[in-house]
This record gives C-alpha cells, structure tokens and sequence, in this order.
C-alpha cells in the first residue's frame, strides 16, 4: 500500500507500526515570522515620515541650486524656453488648422513668443525699424547666434512674412506642424537641387501674393565674434524675385547668456535695421558681389555693436529670477536705481 506525503494510506487511516521497527512521523516545518512584522503591514511610519520630508525639502533644494548656481539656472531657463515652444506649439497649432497653412498664422507664433522677453528680464532695443516699412516684397537676412534669436525675429519681423527654415524642422512633433501651419518655408540643405526649385518656387510666391522672407544666410549658429561665410540662396532668391534685401544685425548675447560658460541672466539686446540693398536689374553672375557687400555691411554693424556698453542700460526684472547677484556692487547698483 502506498503512503502520502503526510504519512497516510489512501484510505485515510494511519499505517500501522510493524513489529519491532519505530514508526516515524513527518513534520511539516512553516517559516517564522520575524518580530516586529506582521502579515499585510504597511511601511514603517518613521521611514515614511523621513521620506515624506524629502519630497517637501526637495522644491526648497531646487530654488537654493537655482538661486545661487549659474550653471542650474542656465539648464532651467533653457529647459524652460523649450519646453514653452512645445507647450504654446500644441496649444496653438489646433487654432491655427482651423485656418489651414496661411501667413497670416505668423500672428500666433509672434504672440506666443512675445512674452518670452519679460520672463527672461531681456531687453529689446530696435534701432531704425521705420527701414523695415516697405511697400512691396523684400528678402531680411539676418545673423544668428543662438535660439534666443526667436525673440529677437518676433520682435521686429513685419506682416506677411515668413522664415525660411532647415527641413528637420519640420519633424519635430506639434513644433513641426505649427511651423508649417504658419507658411514656414522649408528648405533641404543637403538636396542642392531640390533647394534650387523651393528658391523658384518662393520668389514667384513673393511677387504673386505680396511675401516676404526672413532668412539666415549663416546658415547654422554662430556665437562667435565675427559672421561665417554667407550661403548665397537668400540673395539668389532676391535676384530671382528683384526685390530689395534688408539686413537686420541682433547685438551679440555675451553680457547675458553664454551657453559655453553656463551662464543666463537678464541683459539688454540691440536690434538694428541697416538701409536696403536692390537687386532691380541684377542677374545671378552678380550674386557673389552682393553677397560678399551685404556680408560686409553686417560685419561692420556687428563690430560696432559688440563695442558698445549694455550694461549701463536699465534693465527689466525677469520673471524667471534675478540676472545679477544682488550682492555684487553692479547688482546693488541696480537696485539703488530701481528704489529711485
């Protein structure tokens, strides 16, 4: 007869001993339950209590690093522009469909943008703006530097016009699609004859409903204290289309924000619109002429830019934190100011 694990036959009654031999019994042995725990309990309160302080202490943490550490509050007002343009893209870009791609969504872009100085504590001084009051078509170029040139374009870019942007933009999600929602042109630098036909394809769109473009010839960013090599598109495009270039020089960003020392605070930046250059007449075997003139033009204006003194300008009070130490004698000079 066969026996189970607890000792019994299959008919439930315990075997019997045989004579002479001892019997033996099968103990089933259960794991002790360590003092001070019980089945089903919860977290030890005082490891709860200690954690709970943490996450309260954390946001205070932050605001001291954010306070007192250039390099934190650069990561956090660069995280915090990005993160608005995505915000402000997937917001606006469901108001904008409802018009379908049209110039006239710029207006939403700019407003969204717009605020973005105020928080930042950057002021935007436009010198010659009433250049920009033309009564046709006219290609801007304009030097860049940074991403902050946002704010500078926004600022003085007029009606009906457009920039002209690298294609990868254009798959960046809900940016992508407000940019292109807002007539964005968009151009594939490493197609140089698909890039050609998108030049046709703008200048007859310039003339025929009354457009114009924004364009960086750099055509990357460029901090340094001298402008790269122009790309010749913009001004085959204003050749092909004979209107007027507009150059526009934005100061350099060196008193305020300097990506290589980590460095963000509030400062003043110069906008400054130079005369038109024509193109009426020209041919492209003149582009490389024009290109190398308006370049220079720019060139100059920059160099006398960068020699000028922002910071014995006023500046805002950013709401995003304080630009200087308060503690450093311009910071106290700022402050005196402010009380009178």
């Amino acid at each position: 007869m066969s026996h189970s694990i607890l000792g019994t036959g299959s008919t439930g009654n315990p075997p019997r001993a045989s004579p002479g031999r001892p019997r033996r019994i099968l103990l089933l042995h259960l794991p002790r339950s360590r003092p001070g725990l019980r089945s089903g309990s919860t977290m030890d309160p005082l490891l709860l209590l200690l954690l709970l302080h943490g996450l309260l202490l954390l946001p205070l943490a932050a605001l001291l690093l954010y306070r007192h550490s250039p390099p934190f509050q650069f990561l956090c007002k660069v995280a915090f522009f990005n993160c608005w343009i995505v915000a402000l893209a997937t917001l606006l870009s469901p108001v904008a469909a409802l018009r379908g791609r049209s110039v006239e969504n710029m207006r939403l872009l700019r407003a969204a943008l717009l605020p973005l100085k105020r928080l930042y504590g950057i002021r935007m001084r436009v010198r010659d703006s009433e250049l920009l009051r033309l009564p046709g078509p006219f290609v801007i170029v304009c030097n860049h530097q940074a991403s902050l040139d946002l704010m500078g374009m926004v600022e003085v870019i007029p009606e009906r016009c457009v920039p002209i942007a690298k294609r990868e933009l254009l798959y960046l999600g809900t940016v992508g699609w407000a940019c292109w929602l807002s007539g964005i042109i968009f151009i594939d630098r490493c197609r140089r004859d698909a890039a050609i036909e998108v030049i046709a394809r703008t200048a007859s769109a310039m003339r025929q409903e009354n457009l114009s473009v924004w364009v960086f010839p750099e055509g990357t960013r460029n901090p340094g204290k001298s402008m790269l090599p122009f790309k010749r598109g913009a001004f085959h495009l204003a050749v092909q289309a004979q209107v007027p270039i507009v150059p526009i020089v934005i100061s350099p960003y060196w008193d305020f924000f300097s990506p290589e020392e980590k460095r963000f605070t509030s400062g003043t930046c110069t906008i400054r619109v130079l005369p038109r250059v024509e193109t009426l007449g020209l041919s492209p075997k003149d582009v490389p002429k024009l290109t190398e003139s308006v370049r220079q033009a720019m060139a100059e204006a920059l160099a006398e830019m960068s020699m000028s003194d922002h910071r014995d300008q006023d500046m805002e009070q950013p709401l995003l934190g304080p630009g200087e130490d308060r503690g450093s004698p311009q910071g106290q000079g700022d402050t005196a100011r402010s009380r009178k």
